[in-house]
Formats: C-alpha cells, structure tokens, sequence
C-alpha cells in the first residue's frame, strides 16, 4: 500500500461507480443522437426538396445507421466489462477491483468519453450541415473520430479480456461494423457534396437574360484560357519528351561503348520520336 502512486488514493466506490455513470452516460448520448437525428430528417422533409432532400437524407440515414452500431457496440463492451470484473476479482468487490486496476479503469473511463463525446459532435456536424450553416468536411472527421475512439474502447477492454471470451469476439466484431457504417458516412457525405455543387452550379432558372449572357461570356473567355493552358502544357510535354529520349539515348550509347557520356547529337541528326508529336 506504501508503494502505491498517491494519484492512485481515490475512493473505491468513486472509481467503481465512475465505470458505471460513464458507460450509461455514453448509452444515454448516443440514444439522444439517435433521437436528433429523426427530428432532423422530419424536418429536412418539410424545408428541402428534389436534391437536397435526397443527400440530405443519405447523410442522415448513413448516421443512423452508425448510431445503431455504436451503441451495440457499447452495450457489448458493457457486458464484456462485467465479464472482465466477474472473473477477475475473486474475493474482492466490484469498487475493489476497479480500484486495484485504477490505470486500466481510467483506461475504459477516457475510451467511454470519447465514444459518447464523437456521437455527440456527429449529430451536431450533421445538423450544421442540414441546416446549410455547416461544413461537410465536419462530418468527415468526425466520422474518423468515431472510429478511433472506437478503436480506444476495444483497446482498452481486450487488455483484460480472455482470448476465448465471446463478448470479446462480439465487440471486435462491433468495431469493424462501426468502422464500416463511418466509412458510409463518409462515402455518403462526399458524394452529397458533389451533387450539390455540381446542382448548384449548374443551376441557371432565376438569371435574366442579361445576365445569362454575361455569364456566357465570362464562361467562354474561361475557355479560350484554359484552351491556351492546355495547348501551352502539351508543348512543354514534348519538349520534356524530346529532352528525356535524347538523355535515355546518350547514356545507352556511354554502357555501350565508353564509360564517359558521348557528345549530344547534332540537332539535324536527331529523328523525332514518334511520342513526341502533340496527343
């Protein structure tokens, strides 16, 4: 006891019943994302239409779906968690056991947080976005931030987890199912990006006449600019072309022959490759 870190002086009931209050507290978030993430979509249906409808309900429903992952995910871990306590404490108590083991509880304390804390963020990312307020960049990481936390949480509860324990295999299993529903999240959030910029720029049903035309005109130069690119880009392409067969020639000819590079040939003399013309 004398040996023990002073940081480990906390009471066992505090840090048995912590376990506890995190574990529910992190069902309880993820049952209230649950929830948001329906009143968004009744309230998408009534606000947007044709394709923002469409992506915004993509979105929604690929975190749904994550949402219901997570939180199998958590109540398996729970249950692993009684497992790990039940087999490990022998003689002792729940709090004793908890406290005994005060750096891995504060392992599965932290990984708790986080879980609860990505869930939370994703629903206010996904509401942001919805709404128009947002960024779909936000929701792209924190998709990632799930699946790392998620990560963390299996981490934490396989340190003491018999190899043979289903609940183990059940929780790996809910980690790669989570990893897979916030890849769809993912997906489905650059997807609905596209289609909404391409939408809207493509999108000319409230301009007048004249600024149709202006628009036109602005278009065309844009053409004629990015023709001159291209046409400028292809000649530097030969021109690279050119330069990279004579090097590849003169140091075939220096293997060949003599160590030393020979000279460069004359410019009449050298016959243009057949992939040096323009595409």
């Amino acid at each position: 006891q004398e040996l023990r870190p002073k940081s480990l002086d906390i009471k066992q009931e505090e840090l048995g019943d912590m376990v506890e209050k995190e574990m529910a507290s992190t069902s309880q978030a993820i049952e209230d994302a649950v929830r948001r993430i329906e009143e968004m979509m009744s309230q998408a249906r009534n606000e947007s239409s044709g394709v923002k409808l469409e992506v915004n309900e993509r979105i929604l429903n690929s975190c749904t779906d994550l949402m219901k992952a997570i939180r199998l995910l958590v109540m398996t871990s729970t249950n692993l968690q009684k497992e790990i306590v039940e087999s490990g404490r022998g003689a002792a108590t729940t709090q004793e056991f908890y406290a005994k083991n005060s750096r891995w509880t504060e392992g599965l304390i932290s990984a708790s947080k986080a879980v609860g804390w990505g869930a939370t963020q994703l629903v206010e990312s996904a509401d942001r976005v919805v709404l128009h307020m947002g960024k779909y960049e936000e929701l792209i990481v924190c998709s990632h931030e799930i699946a790392a936390s998620t990560a963390q949480l299996v981490a934490a509860s396989k340190v003491k987890a018999e190899k043979s324990s289903r609940n183990l295999g059940k929780l790996q299993e809910c980690s790669r199912n989570v990893n897979e529903m916030a890849a769809n999240v993912v997906a489905s959030t650059k997807s609905g990006q596209e289609q909404i910029e391409e939408k809207d720029t493509m999108d000319f049903s409230g301009m007048s006449l004249i600024k149709l035309k202006k628009e036109e005109m602005e278009t065309q130069v844009k053409v004629l600019e990015l023709e001159k690119r291209l046409e400028g880009e292809r000649v530097r392409l030969g021109e690279l072309r050119k330069q990279h067969y004579a090097l590849a020639g003169t140091y075939d000819a220096a293997e060949d022959g003599e160590a030393k590079p020979a000279p460069a040939p004359r410019r009449g003399i050298l016959k243009k490759p057949p992939l040096a013309q323009k595409p």
